[in-house]
C-alpha cells in the first residue's frame, strides 16, 4: 500500500517551476526537519555526485564537494573543468549525497535540485576563499534549489520526503506491493 501526506499547500509538479527556485535558508525556514536531516547527510562524508547537463543534452556525472555556509549551499569547481561549462551553459544541475560504505544508507539517501548561479562578486568569492580555502583559481556557483528529496526505509514502507517551492512538504510510503498510490 502506497500512503501519501501533504503539507498545507498542497501537491505541485515537484520539480519546481522556472521562477521556483531558492536558496538553502529559504529550504530550512520552510521544512526545518527536512532540511536538517539532508545536511546531515550530506556533512557525513565530504565527496558526493553532481549531475550536469553536457552540451549534446546527455548527462554528466563528476564528483563534488559540498557546502553549507552563511545559509547557501556552495558548489565549488576547478577553473576549465567540465561541470563549470555545464552550468554556465545550462545550470540544470542535481546533487546525491554520498551514500557511504555498505548498504544501510544510514540516515537516508539524499538529493537536491535545481539551479546553479555562478557568483562573480569579488567579496562573496574571497570570503568564501577564506574560510573553505580551495585551489585557486576556481568557480563558484551559489545552489537555487527546486526540488529536495530524502528516501528511507521503516519497514514495511519504503519512505519517500520530498519538498518544492511554493509547494507544501510531502511524504510517500510504499511497498513494492504497492499496485497504485493511495493519499492519506
Amino acid at each position: 500500500m502506497t500512503r501519501e501526506s501533504t503539507g498545507e499547500k498542497g501537491i505541485g509538479s515537484g520539480a519546481g517551476g522556472e521562477g521556483d527556485a531558492v536558496g538553502w535558508s529559504s529550504v530550512e525556514a520552510a521544512v526545518p526537519e527536512l532540511a536538517r536531516r539532508v545536511r546531515e547527510r550530506f556533512g557525513a562524508h565530504r565527496h558526493h555526485v553532481l549531475a550536469t547537463v553536457r552540451k549534446d543534452g546527455a548527462p554528466r556525472l563528476t564528483g563534488l564537494e559540498a557546502d553549507f555556509r552563511h545559509g547557501e549551499l556552495w558548489l565549488g569547481m576547478m577553473t576549465g573543468s567540465r561541470k563549470a561549462a555545464d552550468l554556465r551553459r545550462d545550470p540544470r544541475f542535481s546533487l546525491h549525497a554520498n551514500p557511504g560504505p555498505g548498504t544501510d544508507l544510514a540516515g537516508g539517501d539524499v538529493r537536491v535540485s535545481g539551479r546553479a548561479v555562478e557568483v562573480t562578486d569579488p567579496g562573496v568569492v574571497a570570503r568564501y576563499a577564506a574560510a573553505v580555502q580551495p585551489p585557486e583559481p576556481f568557480h563558484l556557483f551559489r545552489a537555487e534549489l527546486t526540488e529536495v528529496v530524502r528516501t528511507f526505509t521503516e519497514p514495511p514502507y519504503v519512505v519517500v520526503e520530498t519538498w518544492a517551492p511554493g509547494r507544501g512538504p510531502r511524504t510517500i510510503r510504499r511497498t513494492s506491493n504497492d499496485p497504485a498510490r493511495q493519499v492519506e
